[in-house]
């Protein structure tokens, strides 16, 4: 009896255990299934390979720019410690151990990497005790700030102007805005910006006083025609990529299913249009934002801006090479920063990316 009721047990425990089972898969099953409608499972472990794919590319090309860098700095003829002065070989020797020249050129990168790990660029081999990230502290937030007005201009024009063209294709506002896109890519800033100062210079003759200032900084009006030069070929760009992804998107079955319903042109332009339309621009923006904020050398020399870039093309004229590697490195990183961050959120706006 005693067996038997063993042999009972055993049985109950066991379809237990087996319906306990049972019900544990279908809930996993059920949360499985409600996390991929809402998009949760989805979300988590591609996006975090994702990102993690992102940030380890971007120091790897941190790392061979710095490297680059220092082997592009010791390879250029010339000396930073001269200058074209005629130096004593006990001063030329005091310079080199002050600067860390005197040892071998493996030593010399090793402690270069690990100053620049701990956000040390070294001191200034032309301007006396000041560190390149004091100079890079100073000046590169009136380069910012350039950057993102033109950027601003950039965004809104490239925007409007190529959705402008796609309306009016193969007419006359598409034929105009499209040659003066072909300018925009062509034409190089240096010569927009003589341009620019020439027509402020005849505004101010024509008005009687100085009403936009030609060149400096310090307000508002000192930044318009900077930022607006500065940022016309990236707006050209823009204008000519928006333009053709309008062009894809007005034939697309979301914008013919849109049309069958009876929607206004007007709500079909700026809901589903310009709304899809505007990805491929949000893409390079990242890019272009970075490039724009760092790449003003130019432009900052001819309106006389006191920038990073302006420090960075005297540096490369006096052989500065700290002040060279420095800025460099941080140019570098800051636009790999950006086209990580751009390509996280267009993984965030398009999930199809995180799959791939």
């Amino acid at each position: 009896m005693s067996r038997e009721s063993s042999i009972f047990r055993i049985q109950n425990s066991k379809e237990s255990f087996d319906g306990w089972l049972d019900r544990t898969l279908i809930t996993l099953t059920h949360a499985s299934s409600n996390s991929l409608q809402t998009g949760c499972w989805f979300k988590a472990i591609p996006m975090w390979k994702y990102t993690f794919k992102r940030l380890l590319a971007g120091v790897i090309t941190v790392w061979f720019i710095a490297t680059a860098t220092f082997i592009a700095m010791h390879s250029v003829p010339g000396d930073p410690l001269l200058n074209d002065k005629a130096v004593s070989n006990e001063i030329r020797k005091n310079l080199e151990q002050r600067y860390g020249l005197d040892k071998p050129i493996t030593q010399q990168y090793l402690i270069y990497m690990g100053n620049m790990l701990r956000g040390d660029f070294g001191i200034s081999f032309t301007q006396q005790n000041r560190k390149v990230n004091d100079i890079i502290r100073d000046h590169f937030p009136v380069s910012a700030m350039l950057g993102v007005l033109a950027v601003c201009f950039a965004a809104l024009g490239g925007v409007v102007w190529g959705a402008l063209t796609a309306v009016y294709r193969n007419r006359l506002p598409d034929i105009i805005i499209m040659f003066l896109v072909i300018l925009g890519i062509s034409v190089p800033s240096f010569v927009f910006a003589a341009l620019g100062q020439l027509l402020l210079v005849n505004i101010n003759q024509f008005v009687g006083y100085s009403l936009i200032p030609v060149a400096g900084w310090g307000t508002v009006l000192h930044m318009l025609m900077p930022s607006l030069v500065l940022g016309l070929g990236t707006m050209a760009l823009l204008t000519r990529l928006m333009r053709s992804s309008m062009l894809e998107v007005v034939n697309e079955d979301y914008i013919k299913t849109a049309r069958a319903k009876g929607l206004s042109p007007l709500r079909i332009f700026v809901k589903h249009q310009l709304r899809n339309a505007i990805l491929p621009v949000i893409t390079v923006l990242g890019p272009q934002i970075a490039a724009i904020t760092t790449g003003g050398f130019v432009v900052e020399l001819v309106f006389a801006i006191p920038g990073l870039g302006r420090y960075f093309v005297q540096a490369v004229q006096q052989l500065d090479y700290t002040v060279i590697m420095g800025t460099t490195v941080f140019y570098g990183a800051f636009l790999v920063l950006m086209v990580i961050l751009v390509d996280i959120l267009y993984g965030f706006i398009d999930p199809r990316v995180r799959l791939q």
